[in-house]
């Protein structure tokens, strides 16, 4: 699942090996989050209240395609993040975007004194603020991934921003939106750099994904001390009709 790294850029492997960059859902699932992880052979997932992400090998085979078929269940359609290879036969690609993968490499990261954790408790008005301002995947569980934090004027939440996938070293933030009525006021880039505090804190490095398309974002990204490190893709396939092996996914030991 692997996609080539540019050159002279942070994040970057020395050649010819692999970077956990490359893989991580498969890097977050064997290490840091692998208490989440579900398992059928050697594909793994994340429950899927907790987040859409899953992880093939990086060369998957024949049996990891009929492992991930039957994991998914006839016909389902699932996510194949960074996937740049081909489907076998029987699958059909549904959705795809290109996209891109910043790393910290300068940021001003610094504690934001508006800013409070949020939990699960608060789940109901963030999934809320993510269907209003669609930032990607947020599930009723996304916020056991890690540290979530929020703005709220009046009571309401106005923005939030946290952490999701975390290989080891590396914790992505995730989930940045700002209620439209709020936007203007910087509350994405204070969030950001919170959040991105606290993983400095832990000694280690944030790094985030968009849309290459989503040239807005880029621009923010790019201002607050991200450097691009690779390009990758998001896509989705529809897993074959016919039964799949019967062989449940079972957590990770």
């Amino acid at each position: 699942m692997s996609a080539v790294s540019s050159p002279g850029v942070p994040g970057q492997a020395a050649a010819g090996v692999p970077h956990v960059l490359d893989n991580p859902a498969l890097a977050s699932l064997t290490g840091p989050h692998a208490h989440f992880a579900e398992r059928r052979g050697r594909v793994l997932r994340y429950p899927v209240d907790v987040s859409p992400w899953l992880a093939l090998p990086d060369e998957p085979d024949a049996r990891d395609w009929a492992d991930l078929a039957a994991l998914a269940g006839p016909g389902a359609e699932v996510p194949l993040p960074g996937f740049r290879g081909e489907v076998p036969d029987g699958w059909e690609i549904t959705f795809r975007i290109e996209g891109v993968q910043f790393v910290d490499d300068g940021l001003a990261a610094a504690p934001e004194p508006e800013a409070v954790r949020l939990g699960p408790a608060d789940v109901p008005e963030m999934l809320d603020l993510v269907a209003r301002t669609q930032p990607g995947p947020f599930l009723p569980r996304t916020v056991e991934l890690g540290t979530y934090l929020g703005i709220r004027r009046d009571g309401a939440l106005i923005a939030m921003a946290g952490e999701r996938l975390h290989p080891p070293g590396w914790t992505e933030i995730s989930a940045v939106c700002t209620d439209p009525a709020f936007r203007g006021e910087g509350l994405a880039t204070r969030l950001i750099l919170a959040v991105a505090h606290g993983i400095r804190e832990r000694g280690e490095t944030p790094f985030l994904h968009t849309s290459a398309e989503n040239t807005n974002a880029i621009r923010l990204y790019e201002s607050l001390g991200f450097r691009l490190r690779r390009r990758t893709a998001f896509l989705a396939a529809r897993a074959p009709q016919r039964p799949a092996r019967d062989r449940a996914a079972v957590p990770v030991p």
